[in-house]
C-alpha cells in the first residue's frame, strides 16, 4: 500500500468516527440532552470531514460538507435555534454525508443529484435565516475565494470587513506547524473567522518557504503576523484558534501602539484544494509546533488571561487487523504450550517440581495478562454496529408512515471484533421486523391509548462473561393466534398440534415463516428471524424472545465476548474428557442422596436452597452409555440461557484452565451440543460443550427440564432456580 493510500485509509477511518459523533450529538440535541458543547463537537466533526476531503480533492463531499458545516456554524453562533424541525433536517444530511464518504472510499463517481433534496433543505434553512449572503458574512465555498489568489493577506483583501467600533488592538502571531494540514485544519478558515471579529491587517511570513523543488504539498510553511482591531475579548479571539492549539505557534497580545510596518513579501494564497499528498517526516530545520507565551504587558496593565492548556488525550496508533490476529494466534499457541508444561511439571517428583511449580504459576499469571491485553486490542465498541441503526429506523419509519424513536444504551460496551462483524445483519433484521410488524401506526397507537410515537430500545451490557444485546419495542407484540394460524397454513406444524404460547411465539424462528400479508422491500419473504437465530448460534450465542400482546416484544441476544481464548472447566464423563465454558457455570456441588428427588418418568430434581432444579445425566445426552451410580458424582449447575438453570451430572471435575477454541464446523459441520474443540495439556483433543444446545437436547428428550421450561410461569418459579 502506498503512502497516499495509507493516508486515505486513515482519513476514512477518522470519518467513521466522525459520523458516529455527529449521529450521537444530533440525537442528543433532538432529545433535549445536548448543549453548546454538543453543537460545537458536531461542528468540529463535520469540519474535519470537510478539511480532509479538501486535501484529497473529493469535490462532491467538500460541497455538501460545507453547507452542512455552515448550518451548524449558524446554530452555534445563535443565528439558528436547535429546534427539533432543524435537527430532523440535519439527521438525514448526516446520512447523505455517510453515503458520500462511502462512495469516495470506494472510488465511485458521485451521481450529480445524489443528496440534492437534503442539500436544498439545508440551503432553505440558511436562506430563511439570512445566514448566507448577508453583508460581511463569509460562508462561501473555498472555490469562491479564487479572487484571493496572489493577493496580500490584508484587510483590503476581504471586502465587507466589519468596522470595529471602539475596542482595542491585538497583535497576533500565527505560524502553523508543519503537520497542521495533515490534521484537516485550514489556515484560511481561521483567517476568515478572525476577519469577522473586526478590522484585520495581516502580513504573510515567507522565510520558511523552501525552494520550489523541495516544497511538499501537505506541509504548512507560511505564517502570519499582524493586528486585529476589535471589540471582541481575548477569549473570543482564542476561541477561533481552538482547533489548532498544539499544532501552531500562537501569540495573542494587546497591542499598545500601531503595528510597525513589516517588510515582508506577500504570499499567494492557493484556494483550490490540494489533490494529493503523501505523509512525510517533519523537516529537521523546523522545530515541532509549540505555543509561545505572550510577552509580559507594560507595567500598570493587567496581564492578559492565559490560554487554557489543551486537554490530555489518549495516544493511539492504527495497526492492521491482520497483525493483531497473528498475535492472537501466537497467544493461543502459548496457552496450549503452557498447559502442556503444567502437565509435565505436575508429573515430576515433588522435591524437583516445587520450584518449577512456582515458576509455572508466574508463567500462567503473565500468560493470562498477555491474553487479556491482546484480546482488548481486538475489542471494539459495539457502537460501530449501533451507529447504523438510527438511519435504518428513519428510513423504515418514512416508508411505513409510522413515528418511531430509537433509544440506544451501552454503545461503549466492548466486544471482540469477530462478534461485531456477525452482529450487524441480525440487528438489522430484528429492527426491520419491529418497525414493520411490531410498532403500530400513529392512529392505531392513539386508539390503544398509547403515544403516537413508538419506541425501540437498543441496549448492550456485559453480563456473566457474555455480552447481552437487547432490542425492545412498545408495539403490539406477537399475536399467538395469528402466528399459529399462519404456521398451520404453511405446513410448519401439524393441524392438530396443541402448543403453549411460548412455543407458538418461537415459531417465528422457523425458516420460511412470515406473518406479512404482502411481500414488500421491507419484509414478507420468509427470510429474517431464522437467519438471526442461525447467525447468533454460529458464534456460540443464544437468543431468547419474550412478547406481551398489546405491550411489545423483547429479543435478547447473549454472545461470547471472544471466539479465540476462553476459560473452561475440564470434566470427565463416561471415560471421556470435555470442556464446559466457565461463563455458563453457576456453581459445582456434590449433593447428598436426600437432596435428590426422583419423579415419575423423569431423572430427578435437586433441592437447592429451597428450590427444585431439574437434573440431567450428561452421559445420556452425549450417548456415552448408562451412567454409573456413585456418590462421587458432581452436579454442575448451569445457566440454560433463558433465565432457567439445570444440573448436569458428571463423573469428575479435572480443573479450570484457559483453552484455545478451535472451530469444527468446516471439517465436521454442526455437532449437536458441541461448540468447538481444544487441545489440552496432555496433547489430546477435547470437545467444548455448548450448554444452551445441551439444554435443548434435554428438552427434546421430554425430561423434567422440558416441563420446567415449557410449563407455566408459576411452575417455572416453583421448579427452577432463577
Amino acid at each position: 500500500m502506498s503512502s497516499l493510500d495509507q493516508l486515505k485509509q486513515t482519513f476514512f477511518d477518522e470519518c467513521s468516527e466522525a459520523l458516529q459523533q455527529i449521529e450521537t450529538g444530533l440525537t442528543d440535541i433532538r432529545e433535549g440532552h445536548g448543549d453548546d458543547d454538543t453543537i460545537n463537537a458536531v461542528f468540529r466533526s463535520v469540519h474535519s470531514v470537510k478539511g480532509g476531503a479538501g486535501i484529497f480533492g473529493f469535490e462532491g463531499l467538500i460541497k455538501f460538507a460545507h453547507v452542512f458545516e455552515t448550518v451548524l456554524d449558524a446554530m452555534r453562533s445563535g443565528k439558528l435555534a436547535a429546534t427539533q424541525d432543524i435537527i430532523d433536517v440535519l439527521l438525514p444530511a448526516n446520512d447523505v454525508l455517510s453515503d458520500l464518504i462511502a462512495m469516495s472510499r470506494a472510488g465511485e463517481a458521485i451521481p450529480a443529484n445524489h443528496g440534492a433534496e437534503s442539500h436544498a433543505a439545508l440551503e432553505r434553512l440558511l436562506g430563511a435565516n439570512s445566514v448566507v449572503g448577508d453583508e460581511g458574512d463569509d460562508n462561501t465555498p473555498a472555490e469562491d475565494f479564487a479572487d484571493l489568489d496572489f493577493m496580500p493577506i490584508r484587510s483590503d483583501a476581504f471586502d465587507g470587513a466589519e468596522e470595529a467600533s471602539g475596542g482595542q488592538s491585538f497583535r497576533i502571531v500565527f505560524r502553523p506547524g508543519p503537520d497542521l494540514l495533515k490534521r484537516a485544519n485550514e489556515p484560511l478558515y481561521i483567517i476568515r473567522e478572525l476577519k469577522k471579529l473586526g478590522e484585520l491587517d495581516l502580513v504573510a511570513e515567507t522565510d520558511r518557504l523552501p525552494p520550489l523543488s523541495e516544497l511538499e504539498p501537505d506541509r504548512a510553511y507560511v505564517g502570519w503576523t499582524g493586528t486585529l482591531r476589535t471589540a471582541a475579548t481575548r477569549a473570543q479571539i482564542e476561541e477561533v484558534f481552538e482547533f489548532v492549539v498544539g499544532d501552531c505557534e500562537l501569540d495573542i497580545a494587546v497591542d499598545m501602539a500601531p503595528l510597525a510596518a513589516i517588510d515582508a513579501e506577500p504570499l499567494a494564497v492557493a484556494a483550490a484544494p490540494i489533490a494529493s499528498m503523501a505523509p512525510v517526516a517533519p523537516l529537521a530545520e523546523h522545530p515541532a509546533p509549540s505555543i509561545v507565551p505572550a510577552p509580559t504587558a507594560d507595567a500598570g496593565e493587567p496581564p492578559p488571561p492565559r490560554a487554557a492548556a489543551p486537554k490530555q488525550v489518549a495516544t493511539t496508533m492504527r495497526v492492521e487487523l491482520e497483525k493483531i490476529d497473528r498475535v492472537v494466534n501466537m497467544v493461543g499457541e502459548l496457552v496450549i504450550a503452557q498447559a502442556m508444561l503444567g502437565q509435565i511439571v505436575h508429573g515430576l517428583p515433588e522435591e524437583s517440581s516445587s520450584r518449577l511449580a512456582q515458576v509455572l504459576d508466574e508463567v500462567i499469571h503473565h500468560t493470562r495478562e498477555l491474553k487479556d491485553s491482546v484480546m482488548s486490542m481486538r475489542a471494539q465498541s459495539i457502537g460501530a454496529v449501533f451507529q447504523r441503526m438510527p438511519r435504518l429506523v428513519r428510513e423504515l419509519a418514512t416508508k411505513t408512515g409510522k413515528k418511531v424513536r430509537l433509544e440506544m444504551h451501552g454503545e461503549n460496551t466492548e466486544v471482540d471484533r469477530s462478534i461485531i462483524e456477525r452482529l450487524g445483519d441480525p440487528l438489522t433484521h430484528i429492527i426491520r421486523n419491529s418497525i414493520d410488524h411490531g410498532i403500530e401506526t400513529p392512529q392505531d397507537r392513539l386508539a390503544a391509548g398509547k403515544n403516537d410515537e413508538g419506541t425501540i430500545r437498543l441496549a448492550a451490557e456485559h453480563r456473566g462473561g457474555r455480552i447481552v444485546v437487547e432490542v425492545r419495542d412498545d408495539g403490539g407484540g406477537i399475536d399467538p393466534d395469528r402466528v399459529l394460524k399462519k404456521a398451520k397454513a404453511k405446513g410448519l406444524v401439524s393441524p392438530d398440534a396443541v402448543l403453549t404460547e411460548d412455543e407458538i411465539t418461537n415459531l417465528i424462528f422457523l425458516p420460511g415463516f412470515s406473518t406479512a400479508e404482502t411481500i414488500s422491500d421491507i419484509s414478507g419473504r420468509g427470510v429474517g428471524m431464522d437467519v438471526v437465530r442461525r447467525n447468533i448460534q454460529d458464534v456460540g450465542g443464544r437468543i431468547s424472545l419474550k412478547s406481551e400482546r398489546g405491550r411489545g416484544m423483547t429479543l435478547q441476544l447473549a454472545l461470547p465476548l471472544t471466539l479465540a481464548v476462553m476459560d473452561g472447566m475440564v470434566i470427565k464423563v463416561g471415560g471421556q474428557t470435555y470442556v464446559l465454558p466457565m461463563s455458563a457455570i453457576v456453581e459445582c456441588l456434590r449433593p447428598s442422596r436426600s437432596d435428590i428427588h426422583n419423579l415419575l418418568g423423569g431423572r430427578g430434581m435437586l433441592r437447592l436452597r429451597g428450590n427444585l432444579v431439574p437434573l440431567v445425566h450428561l452421559c445420556d445426552l452425549l450417548d456415552l452409555g448408562m451412567p454409573t451410580d456413585s456418590d462421587e458424582r458432581v452436579v454442575i449447575i448451569a445457566d440454560a440461557g433463558d433465565g432457567t438453570r439445570f444440573g448436569l451430572i458428571v463423573d469428575e471435575l479435572c480443573g479450570h484452565q484457559q483453552v484455545v477454541v478451535k472451530s469444527m464446523e468446516e471439517s465436521y459441520g454442526t455437532v449437536p451440543g458441541v461448540g468447538g474443540a481444544t487441545i489440552l495439556g496432555n496433547g489430546r483433543v477435547a470437545l467444548i460443550l455448548d450448554v444452551e444446545k445441551l439444554s435443548d437436547l434435554a428438552v427434546s428428550q421430554t425430561s423434567p427440564l422440558a416441563a420446567a421450561r415449557v410449563g407455566s410461569t408459576d411452575q417455572q418459579v416453583a421448579m427452577v432456580v432463577n
